[in-house]
């Protein structure tokens, strides 16, 4: 699917191209490092991680000049979670730092219920920020929970990401709640989380 940005033409998909998993982790790290980090550092063992639990059929990815610049993960309700599992922390970083970093990574962990859509992240490479592209992934992911029957997209964004935080406002999504998290300050570098949500108009029924 191709679209128009203020960037220039970009081409969306709704899978991760076998072989752009390392890309797509690369994204995502990129995006994501500094709040992934204590649970996954470091980079050189995170980003291959990232790539072997990536869900291929539950992202959305953007291309401009055949290349992987964006992509957006989400989890629907009524479905089994993501590939990573804890297997997989404690085989990649040793049991026994693989314990420490399980813990961390259960703060992270948002099970959609039935009928709902969590979008889990987006990621755009830097120099393409800015150009609407963060935009087109929301809206296409969001045509995904309505084709899926989902009633609600719900997200969750920390207080150092204020930018992300307008951008969703600009989009419609509006606050559910806030967890004050000030304990996680020095450690992970964000002392609170929003839940943002936005309701979804089943396919065929035009929103109100």
């Amino acid at each position: 699917m191709a679209e128009e940005t203020d960037g220039g033409p970009v081409t969306l998909r709704r899978s991760i191209p076998a072989g752009a998993e390392r890309r797509a982790a690369e994204l995502c790290w990129g995006a994501f490092g500094r709040k992934l980090g204590p649970a996954l550092n470091p980079p050189e063992k995170a980003v291959p991680f990232l790539a072997g639990q990536l869900r291929a059929d539950r992202a959305v990815c953007a291309f401009a000049g055949g290349e992987l610049v964006a992509l957006a993960e989400y989890r629907l309700g009524g479905q089994a979670p993501a590939k990573g599992s804890a297997a997989a922390v404690l085989r990649t970083y040793g049991p026994l730092r693989g314990l420490y970093r399980l813990a961390l990574l259960a703060l992270f962990e948002n099970r959609p219920k039935r009928g709902r859509l969590v979008l889990a992240s987006i990621a755009v490479d830097p120099g393409f920020r800015g150009h609407g592209i963060g935009s087109l992934l929301v809206e296409e992911v969001s045509a995904i929970a309505a084709e899926r029957g989902c009633r609600e997209i719900r997200l969750d964004v920390i207080d150092a990401n204020p930018r992300a935080k307008a951008l969703y406002e600009r989009l419609g999504f509006a606050t559910v709640k806030t967890t004050r998290t000030p304990y996680l300050r020095r450690l992970m570098g964000f002392g609170a989380v929003t839940t943002m949500g936005r309701s979804v108009a089943p396919k065929g029924i035009p929103a109100r």
